[in-house]
């Protein structure tokens, strides 16, 4: 090492220790690590390693993960030719042709049968017809095409056709609803759009209405039932297998992208306003998954069952990951009810889903527990704890509590699954450690956005400990901002907490014709801003404690981040879904909790409450005071703070969905329609507080 890296290393080193000397004469082992690099210095914590942004501030505020600290990870370890995701497709075909790729029980009469797979192979000729064929179509290089249908094979074929032929796939929620399809077709300029059957009927109702659209290509239709469009609209519709046909007969040449062109543009829905189109290219998503990729065995011979939308992020990236390591999707029906019969059946060895869902299998199965009797109860709580005991401290359980209890829990999932995947929004760490214990698997939780391709962090295989999204994802490094308005600093103890910023190969190009919103998101520096608060906690884990932008200001002026204690609040049996309301006017905060009809039905058989329905339990005064008196319960557990309690509740039946406007489709509350629906509701909890505040008791 030169002497000007000599000087730097003594420097960095003194920010370690009291004094360089010292160290070296107690013999106290170096926390920095040198490096043939000349300059290369970081802080080894576990999972994570710290930099410092800036030597002279003396801060080691940059994480990075301790798989790859020195270098962001922006290819493939073991195959850095793969830039794009055309040519991660093809080096796929090439190594797995005659591997499952892509299945459906959904036959062509519309019946549900077996599994019917296609292979890579046959993946790839399917997808070189469907680009030729819009090549055909003089659909332009560089154009936009949307995708307005959920989750089958043909999406994935269009998807690697655009990738092929360096086209811009654009999906549509089919959720959102046509006015914000009809803006993301205009702001996009798509010129031709991939549909179903049902979603044409909505496209129909505003075709006119998107001059950029040349071509609507229907999958599932029948030749002849299609409807036409007179010439003078400019639109031609036609069916997918007739689109297929045509491109087989005339095959085009492909035209391969590079990894600065642009892949996809992902339409975030957000709460409020206007869609944003969130601009990734193929190195943006290659990097991502490449990161992901490290620390991760999957075979060939895996399989995933794929329900989770393609339109988000999260899914598009799982569909990457599992194209490069050769595994099979096969596609739900379509009906969220018969997932498991579809899981059945397919018997998936990885399984990605939401909390919310996972919070769900978690309620029904202990449900049949409590009511399966006290000897089975007795039998399954100490098969648990054993099972839980073994695990936690690194020695295999006895196969014999499987083979008594938890292969029928298995069973559920089909029996298979090797891999549990979490992530959209933080899974209770009871839920967590719950799921590896009965499904003996490894369950991973992370932590990402579109805007960063996918994946910020993720939990390392080898980690147990639960609460936490794990470490940074190797492709980009992490630092947390301080927060002075919400007291999140960087210096807090025991551990820092602030703003998460993310920067590397995985940050988005921006929004789409949105400079002001994409320089809010990312500053000067390359700094992405999430939005989301964090904290370090020891051995280099990342941990989501708040939400920066959706907090409110109490009459008193605390400051509340409703997110946060909605995730509380969720873990109280009782709560299917919350909403936490406040606002200046106001020193408290009111709660919607839709209730978990089961559990409610359990707890007013317990209390001898008969001839009630849920509907009119839950105006019960009595249901009322025991649901606020468990989630006080679960408040205090997770250490609340004052103000932070609901004061008041009003409890309903209706849930929360996509149908009502109440859910975004990444299944995050639309705050302000949510104020608007409950509007009476919320006047009147704050009517009835008032009134209890006001009467002589209170005041004396």
């Amino acid at each position: 090492m030169d002497s000007e890296a000599e000087r730097r290393f003594r420097t960095i080193r003194n920010h370690l220790t009291s004094t360089a000397a010292a160290a070296v004469e107690q013999e106290q082992p170096s926390l920095l690590c040198r490096r043939n690099a000349a300059g290369e210095f970081f802080f080894e914590q576990g999972f994570s390693n710290a930099l410092p942004e800036e030597l002279k501030t003396g801060k080691w505020n940059v994480y990075r993960s301790a798989r790859s600290p020195v270098k962001l990870i922006s290819r493939f370890a073991d195959h850095p030719e793969i830039g794009t995701l055309h040519d991660n497709f093809v080096r796929s075909v090439e190594a797995f042709p005659d591997c499952n790729y892509l299945g459906s029980r959904v036959q062509e009469d519309g019946t549900v049968g077996e599994y019917k797979w296609m292979t890579y192979k046959e993946a790839d000729t399917a997808r070189s017809a469907i680009g030729s064929a819009l090549v055909c179509h003089q659909i332009p290089k560089g154009s936009c095409v949307g995708l307005y249908f959920i989750n089958r094979p043909e999406w994935l074929i269009v998807d690697h056709a655009c990738s092929a032929y360096s086209f811009i796939s654009v999906p549509l929620y089919d959720t959102l609803g046509p006015e914000a399809v009809k803006y993301i077709a205009n702001h996009a300029a798509i010129e031709a759009i991939f549909c179903v059957p049902e979603t044409l009927n909505h496209l129909l109702s505003f075709v006119s209405e998107i001059p950029s659209l040349h071509l609507i290509v229907v999958v599932g239709a029948v030749d002849g039932r299609i409807p036409s469009l007179p010439p003078s609209s400019g639109v031609e519709i036609i069916s997918y297998s007739t689109l297929l046909s045509q491109g087989l007969s005339n095959l085009q040449p492909f035209c391969p992208p590079k990894p600065e062109t642009v892949a996809t543009i992902c339409y975030t829905s957000g709460t409020t306003g206007t869609p944003k189109g969130a601009v990734l290219t193929h190195g943006n998503l290659i990097a991502n998954v490449a990161g992901m990729s490290i620390g991760i065995n999957l075979y060939s011979s895996d399989i995933y069952i794929s329900y989770l939308p393609l339109a988000h992020i999260f899914e598009r990236a799982t569909q990457v990951l599992l194209v490069y390591f050769g595994g099979a999707s096969g596609f739900y029906q379509g009906d969220n009810l018969k997932l498991v019969d579809d899981m059945a059946v397919l018997r998936p060895t990885v399984f990605c889903s939401v909390p919310r869902l996972y919070n769900k299998l978690y309620a029904s199965i202990m449900n049949v527990v409590k009511t399966s009797g006290s000897l089975r109860e007795k039998i399954f709580n100490a098969a648990y704890n054993a099972k839980k005991q073994a695990i936690f401290n690194g020695k295999n359980p006895s196969p014999f509590w499987d083979r008594l209890v938890f292969n029928k829990i298995k069973s559920r999932l089909g029996g298979r699954v090797r891999y549990m995947v979490s992530g959209a929004s933080p899974l209770s760490p009871d839920v967590m450690d719950f799921l590896r214990v009965c499904f003996g698997c490894q369950v991973i939780e992370g932590y990402g956005m579109t805007e960063t391709s996918c994946t910020i962090s993720n939990m390392d295989q080898s980690d147990i400990l639960s609460g936490h999204v794990g470490s940074p994802n190797p492709a980009c490094e992490i630092k947390l901002v301080d927060v002075p308005e919400m007291n999140y600093t960087y210096e807090d103890q025991p551990y820092p907490r602030g703003e998460i910023c993310v920067r590397g190969p995985i940050v988005f190009q921006g929004y789409y014709k949105d400079e002001v919103q994409t320089q809010e998101m990312i500053d000067k520096d390359g700094w992405l801003h999430t939005g989301d608060i964090g904290v370090w906690l020891p051995g280099g884990r990342l941990k989501i404690i708040d939400r920066k932008k959706n907090i409110f200001k109490l009459a008193q002026g605390e400051y509340v981040a409703p997110e946060k204690i909605e995730n509380v609040y969720a873990k109280s049996k009782y709560v299917a879904q919350c909403f936490i309301h406040g606002d200046s006017l106001n020193s408290s905060l009111v709660a919607i909790v839709c209730v978990d009809p089961d559990m409610f039905k359990a707890w007013a058989i317990n209390e001898g409450i008969k001839n009630k329905d849920v509907k009119q339990l839950c105006t019960d005064p009595r249901a009322k005071a025991a649901i606020l008196k468990d989630m006080d319960t679960v408040g205090r557990e997770a250490q609340l703070r004052g103000f932070e309690f609901a004061k008041a509740i009003t409890l309903v039946l209706e849930p929360f969905t996509l149908e009502n406007n109440l859910l975004t489709p990444t299944y995050k509350i639309k705050r302000p329609q949510a104020r608007t629906y409950f509007a009476k509701e919320i006047a009147d909890m704050y009517a009835e507080l008032s009134t209890s505040n006001s009467s002589p008791d209170k005041i004396l």
